[in-house]
């Protein structure tokens, strides 16, 4: 009998089992993938996505993998031009960019140094429910050989198309339309920072990672995803061209790396984030656009407001847990709704003349382009950058 078992050994699930062991709790992590896989990413980790990783003792593990700190930000919008830095959290003011499968190995070793059991290849195909309806464990496969597992509670972190989150029955709460389609390739000694371009109907990214690579992105809107993929690279090559030419300009005409990625599924939801005996962690939850790149740097403060809330309360009064599941959820809720409204305002790909006249105001002071790049990295709200100077400027 397990305390908890956790569905998905990425960026959710593997955080929220280190984190309930390190709370001396027993805990089996389970991955329908082999370790050491990559997955579809922004890789990008925001400012409070990297205090976590600070607090939970991995950051210096992140650097040691040579991915570079992201300590200056480009943002170019017709004839704006933003750069600077955020005024971080906690003292963290760089980004970092760790190629997904460095990242999540990281975080799955650190979740088995804490005594979690973690297992590869384990594919979860049913819950199981005592007599009250209570989800008290998992069933599934491994390597062709049948398996059950109980638990006092059982933890979906196992993405945007949740399996645990579909067997528990989680409602949709909150839905909004797709609105964006993504590509994306990596580049060998491309020079660049984190570098955001912007256009009407249009987004293009720049983002250093590990090895010496760059990530290069193209976001288009939804509407255009059938003609985009139709002929990918040729679509992502000019929006790259036509949005950021200077970057552009530093491919240089190399070949990427490796193959070019993309989706048109960017779907934009909250799902209910528990039940009795259930819960739900990062993209299983609730899931944005990719364009603002929060996914990661939030899933973090979920499993770290999930562990809070459960803590002290898994193997006792089912009612407690089931209360504390809910207070989760709410807390969950309001936390993110206001980075959630603000990336479907941005993934509308439709600058907008007040936005634009705000923009060249912040242009102006270097305080308000670091208040503005806290904003970019969820650290503040839109409120925080209406100052008196700011007025002024307007």
């Amino acid at each position: 009998m397990f305390d908890a078992i956790v569905v998905g050994a990425r960026c959710a699930g593997a955080p929220t089992a280190m984190l309930l062991a390190r709370a001396g709790y027993r805990v089996l992590l389970l991955d329908k993938a082999p370790a050491g896989t990559d997955t579809l990413s922004t890789h990008l980790i925001h400012q409070p996505g990297v205090a976590a990783l600070a607090r939970w003792g991995l950051l210096d593990q992140v650097r040691a993998t040579g991915c570079p700190p992201l300590e200056n930000v480009v943002y170019e919008i017709a004839d704006v031009h933003l750069e600077g830095c955020a005024r971080g959290v906690e003292g963290q003011r760089a980004g970092y960019a760790p190629r997904r499968h460095v990242l999540d190995g990281i975080l799955a070793d650190a979740a088995a140094e804490a005594g979690v059991e973690v297992r590869d290849r384990s594919q979860v195909t049913g819950l199981l429910r005592d007599a009250t309806g209570r989800v008290v464990g998992v069933e599934g496969r491994r390597q062709q050989q049948p398996f059950t597992e109980r638990a006092h509670l059982v933890i979906g972190a196992d993405g945007m198309r949740s399996t645990v989150a579909r067997l528990a029955g989680a409602p949709f709460t909150v839905t909004d339309r797709r609105m964006t389609c993504a590509y994306y390739a990596y580049y060998e000694d491309v020079p660049a920072e984190l570098e955001l371009y912007e256009a009407p109907g249009s987004w293009t990214a720049a983002v250093p990672t590990n090895d010496k690579l760059t990530l290069v992105l193209a976001y288009f809107p939804q509407a255009l995803f059938e003609q985009v993929r139709t002929d990918a690279r040729h679509h992502y090559l000019e929006q790259v061209r036509a949005t950021a030419p200077a970057l552009f300009a530093r491919l240089d005409g190399r070949e990427p790396v490796e193959r070019l990625r993309g989706t048109g599924d960017q779907q934009n939801f909250f799902r209910q984030a528990a039940g009795p005996g259930w819960a739900l962690v990062g993209d299983a939850g609730h899931h944005k656009d990719s364009i603002t790149a929060r996914g990661i740097s939030d899933a973090f403060l979920q499993v770290e407001s999930l562990v809070r809330h459960v803590a002290g309360r898994l193997g006792g009064d089912p009612a407690q847990l089931d209360a504390a599941l809910a207070d989760f959820g709410a807390e969950r809720d309001a936390t993110l709704t206001p980075g959630y409204e603000a990336t479907l305002g941005v993934a509308q790909l439709e600058p907008h003349d007040q936005r634009m006249s705000l923009l060249r105001a912040v242009q102006t002071d270097s305080e308000l382009t670091s208040i503005y790049f806290d904003m970019v990295a969820g650290i503040g709200s839109a409120s925080a950058l209406y100052t008196p100077r700011l007025l002024a400027l307007l």
